[in-house]
């Protein structure tokens, strides 16, 4: 896709193993925000559903954790499991997208905010969401390209 911004909410995803963190975008794309945080488990899916519609999105971002390195980092196997089974039944394009350091991101700029993140893993999983979201809307607004790539579904 070329010739600019699509726009759409676009709902963020920051797939751990015990928590998700959800974000979403305005849909100009202008501000990502915080959500939510989604217990790992039984209905997380499900859950993730509820915000597609809850939200009106037009597409889901989940952080696909690539190393340093460029390579697929350790929980990248795990997250893209996520996003196969979400594209099954999300209604709507499920996309894997970047998110070298985007906890890194989210905790420094918690702190730099004051905030103590030494109890806030869920707000870090929200935040490091938002940094997804904010990246990709980013870079497709410069590139003229969507991000990452999409799912597809066996």
């Amino acid at each position: 896709m070329t010739g600019g911004f699509r726009r759409g909410v676009r709902l963020g995803v920051d797939v751990g193993s015990v928590r998700i963190g959800v974000a979403r975008c305005d849909p100009d794309g202008i501000l990502a925000v915080p959500v939510t945080t989604v217990a790992r488990g039984d209905g997380d899916i499900a859950r993730i559903v509820e915000l597609v519609h809850e939200f009106t999105v037009t597409e889901v971002l989940v952080g696909d954790p690539i190393s340093l390195s460029g390579q697929p980092g350790p929980a990248a196997a795990v997250a893209r499991e996520f996003a196969t089974e979400l594209a099954r039944v999300a209604g709507v394009p499920v996309r894997l997208v970047d998110e070298r350091l985007s906890t890194v991101s989210a905790a420094r700029s918690l702190q730099s905010a004051g905030r103590d993140t030494r109890g806030s893993r869920s707000v870090i999983d929200q935040q490091a969401a938002a940094v997804i979201v904010q990246t990709a809307v980013d870079a497709e607004k410069s590139t003229g390209r969507a991000p990452g790539h999409v799912v597809g579904i066996t």
